[in-house]
């Protein structure tokens, strides 16, 4: 069982082995509550409400695109998804003016999938808002 003290609440995720195994008996309880509550005829929390959320790939996805962002909504958070063929990225908008941009729209966090190796820890460094490697 996790430690009470642990969380992950304003935390960059960025690979597995930058979790603790407290953190990751987090995540698996967490989600065991999750499917619990995914039982229930309201199946929202307001873990983040009033928080914006933004899935930005780089490459496509059905599964994962989708899973992170209907986790999202469930936790009550507002979802924007930016597909970069639809975005400035193909007019060669560089990753950092992307991440800068969408800090400056005020998100709170950027669920990101990019081929190229060490895009989502370069994003983290380059911005405030809480980074999540989805691969």
């Amino acid at each position: 069982m996790a430690k009470a003290n642990v969380s992950l609440g304003g935390r960059d995720i960025l690979d597995l082995e930058s979790l603790s195994v407290d953190e990751i008996n987090l995540v698996e309880n967490t989600a065991m509550e999750m499917k619990r509550i995914m039982k229930r005829d309201i199946k929202k929390v307001p873990a983040l409400r009033g928080k914006l959320i933004i899935t930005l790939f780089y490459e496509p996805s059905t599964r994962t695109r989708t899973s992170f962002e209907t986790a999202a909504k469930y936790l009550g958070a507002d979802v924007i998804n930016i597909t970069t063929g639809n975005s400035s990225v193909v007019k060669g908008e560089c990753l950092r003016d992307t991440i800068l941009t969408l800090e400056n729209m005020g998100c709170d966090g950027i669920i990101m999938r990019s081929p190229c190796e060490g895009a989502a820890c370069y994003a983290a460094q380059v911005a405030k808002p809480v980074i999540i490697n989805a691969g």
